[in-house]
């Protein structure tokens, strides 16, 4: 379906769930969802930005617009978003959107970091997606946005727990679309790269000093063209697509090589 067939359908009964909403690739999917008439529920720490980017909504779309100041890194926060997910019956779809950068390299890292992260963008968007996929199941339909990161394709990179993160993410999205596909659910994974937004900042780095930067609105609408296209993986920075099909095709003959009953001639001490 193209975006513009989606976003003059009726969607005023329908709500969208998106965490980390107050800023960012958030608050922009908020808006774009907003403008296809999707109503909305916000989620993110700070619940003065999320008061006001939910008035700016309104005024500008018209649509309502619930707020659930939560802290993901939270057990209770994160159980009270996931009742919410499993019991509202008008969410049809769910942004796991909400994460952190590293900051400093791994041998930096203090426990409560790596807790943090961890909490944050791997625990938090299973658990709520745990939430929701039982539903979406059994009423034959439903989405689930997650939003990894290209990192998370390469460790060359040097970001060791953000980019495992995030292949995790990558993993579990591509798995979970395997196994909720045939139930009518849709999983999306939406691989930016260098983004302008503030996790940036909270990481140390000054984005104006990286050489080249996607505007957050362009990696937004880039990525819902990928969504209404029903991509199973959404790469908005990747010029070469057929790269991908090649890193596909390598990974199943890959597979197809794996013998689990010996090991490999080069690994046998007798040779």
């Amino acid at each position: 379906m193209s975006t513009a067939t989606q976003s003059t359908t009726d969607k005023s009964a329908q709500k969208v769930l998106i965490t980390g909403a107050s800023r960012g690739i958030g608050a922009t999917y908020a808006k774009r969802f907003a403008k296809r008439g999707y109503q909305l529920v916000l989620v993110a720490r700070s619940e003065e930005k999320l008061t006001q980017v939910a008035a700016d909504i309104r005024e500008e779309t018209g649509v309502n617009v619930e707020i659930m100041p939560a802290d993901l890194t939270l057990a209770a926060d994160i159980a009270r978003v996931a009742e919410k997910l499993n019991k509202d019956t008008q969410i049809e779809i769910l942004v796991n959107n909400a994460g952190i950068a590293q900051r400093g390299n791994f041998t930096q890292q203090t426990p409560e970091l790596i807790s943090e992260l961890i909490q944050l963008n791997v625990n938090a968007l299973t658990q709520l997606a745990a939430a929701v996929a039982p539903r979406f199941v059994a009423q034959g339909k439903g989405s689930i946005i997650n939003i990894g990161s290209v990192v998370g394709l390469a460790p060359e990179f040097g970001a060791t727990l953000y980019g495992a993160s995030k292949a995790y993410v990558q993993f579990l999205s591509q798995s979970l679309h395997q196994e909720l596909s045939p139930s009518g659910v849709y999983v999306q994974a939406v691989l930016p790269a260098a983004t302008r937004t503030d996790i940036w900042a909270y990481s140390g780095i000054d984005v104006n000093t990286l050489p080249e930067v996607m505007e957050v609105e362009e990696l937004v609408d880039a990525a819902l063209v990928g969504f209404d296209r029903k991509e199973t993986v959404t790469i908005p920075p990747l010029h070469a697509p057929e790269c991908w099909d090649e890193l596909q095709a390598v990974r199943m003959a890959l597979l197809g090589g794996l013998k689990q009953d010996e090991p490999a001639e080069r690994y046998t001490t007798s040779r």
